[in-house]
């Protein structure tokens, strides 16, 4: 069967970015997917700014702990500890806001998509501002570059070195951490180095670490200047020759392309295409942006067994929404929550090894969530969820419970609802549904539901369109499309991209 450009342009929108955004309705179906996809590599050319939203007292305490560090060693008390990890959470939590609001309204969709990635791929769970800010920026900086240079600048990252314990690796008392995750998880992949190379390479490791404002240093009385022997090479290296050795094995070129190709691709591995793919990374000294061009302009990207073959993950879904239903949240605190709920809240990946994806992302309970939350931005709906209580991820809120509630009317006023804290909250959304219910102006009225469907939906819906169209409201054009747009997005086949 022939697909049509515009279900191509969804597949690619949904996969190197997003999802389509509200504005690029109209031009799906008019350009090819090549086409679409040099002007988000274009889009994309710009270096990003980097995200600062540590507060200013975070800042002067600081600066304040480095000048009287040097001069008397004071340490802070209890109070000004508690003070630090609460303007920490706080910081965190606004660097979340901040990048989702990123991934809504950029156009360059590609590298944040890409950055989205590297972020769950180098995962780091860290309730310092300053190191997770540095962390976001080497991702997004060189979300599109060279893998050499990101790992490298990722291995030397504050974040990453105290999350796998390198400011511990000390000559004497090698740790080996840092150095296993590098290979199990960055580079080679399980199974491709031995437990000899994993100490050879945690000696090499020796003395790197980092400053209280998250720069790197390197400790040289703490480093092991002896020979190590590391995949068969032999040599007095410290880790930057370490991280050169992994870089020249194929089995990271193959690794890493196998991961890209499970996460935009399809989960079910193609072999052949990814030892191909694999290949050009390795002899393109691992450009990553040529290794997605081969990706998202080959012809077999666009294969039906690919199409809606994904689970969208929950920022994916999130974020998706909100591109395609461009709208003001009164508390965006309630996305976290729901971020939460639904499994995966940036900055708090479970582990070392990140998300686990797929299947995983849905159980009974979390899918019946998400079909709720495009009722829940319009009010349609209303609930009370508990979520785990773990305080790392809840950032300082012992009470998990959320209250989550929208409009009253599709595209109607803020309620101006407050909530309590972050205890019981509030989706108060004031959608923006001018530029989406226009769109569909010169479609008869007869058509509305099955050609919504076709630009919400990547794979055909088992829901009948007639059951659609008796539960949205008949009153007029508008409200049809508004009332159809919310029921088709909760929807399990909505949950697909």
């Amino acid at each position: 069967m022939s697909l049509t450009n515009q279900l191509k342009n969804q597949h690619l929108m949904w996969r190197a970015g997003f999802g389509p955004a509200v504005e690029q309705l109209d031009d799906l179906s008019k350009y090819t997917p090549k086409q679409f996809f040099k002007a988000l590599v274009k889009a994309s050319e710009k270096k990003p700014d980097y995200i600062d939203v540590a507060d200013d007292y975070l800042k002067g305490l600081m600066m304040g702990i480095e000048e009287v560090g040097r001069q008397q060693k004071k340490e802070l008390d209890a109070d000004e500890r508690k003070k630090v990890q609460q303007k920490n959470r706080e910081g965190v939590r606004n660097l979340n806001m901040y990048w989702m609001h990123e991934m809504v309204g950029t156009a360059s969709q590609l590298r944040e998509k890409m950055a989205f990635f590297w972020h769950g791929h180098f995962a780091c769970r860290n309730l310092n501002v300053f190191y997770q800010q540095g962390l976001l920026d080497v991702i997004r900086r060189n979300a599109l570059g060279n893998f050499g240079t990101m790992l490298r600048e990722v291995s030397k990252s504050a974040a990453m070195l105290n999350f796998l314990n390198n400011q511990q690796n000390r000559k004497d008392h090698p740790n080996e951490n840092f150095a296993r995750e590098v290979m199990e998880l960055f580079t080679l992949g399980r199974g491709n180095y031995t437990e000899n190379d994993v100490k050879e390479a945690a000696r090499a490791f020796t003395g790197w670490g980092a400053n209280l404002k998250g720069e790197y240093q390197f400790r040289r009385f703490q480093h092991d200047f002896g020979s190590k022997t590391v995949l068969g090479r032999t040599g007095n290296f410290d880790g930057g020759e370490v991280l050169d050795i992994l870089l020249e094995e194929k089995q990271t070129a193959k690794y890493i392309t196998q991961k890209i190709y499970k996460f935009f691709v399809n989960e079910k591995a193609d072999t052949d295409k990814i030892n191909w793919l694999a290949d050009r990374f390795y002899k393109n000294e691992y450009d990553i942006s040529k290794l997605m061009e081969d990706i998202f302009t080959s012809d077999w990207f666009y294969d039906e067994k690919n199409i809606g073959a994904q689970i969208k993950s929950p920022v994916e879904l999130l974020v998706g929404i909100q591109r395609m239903l461009p709208m003001k949240l009164e508390n965006e605190e309630a996305l976290m929550l729901l971020q939460r709920v639904l499994g995966q809240l940036l900055f708090y990946p479970p582990n070392v090894a990140g998300w686990p994806g797929g299947k995983n992302w849905i159980d009974s309970s979390s899918l019946m969530m998400r079909m709720r939350i495009p009722k829940l931005i319009n009010d349609v709906d209303e609930m009370n969820v508990k979520a785990k209580d773990d305080d790392d991820t809840m950032m300082g809120m012992k009470d998990g419970n959320m209250q989550a509630k929208g409009n009253k009317k599709p595209g109607g006023q803020q309620s101006g609802a407050a909530y309590a804290g972050m205890r019981r909250q509030q989706i108060n959304a004031n959608v923006d549904w001018q530029h989406y219910v226009k769109h569909y102006e010169s479609v008869p009225r007869e058509n509305l539901a099955e050609t919504i469907s076709k630009i919400l939906l990547q794979t055909k819906s088992r829901v009948s369109m007639d059951i659609i169209k008796q539960y949205a409201d008949q009153t007029g054009r508008e409200n049809f499309v508004k009332t159809a747009t919310l029921q088709i997005m909760s929807t399990p086949e909505y949950q697909l991209c």
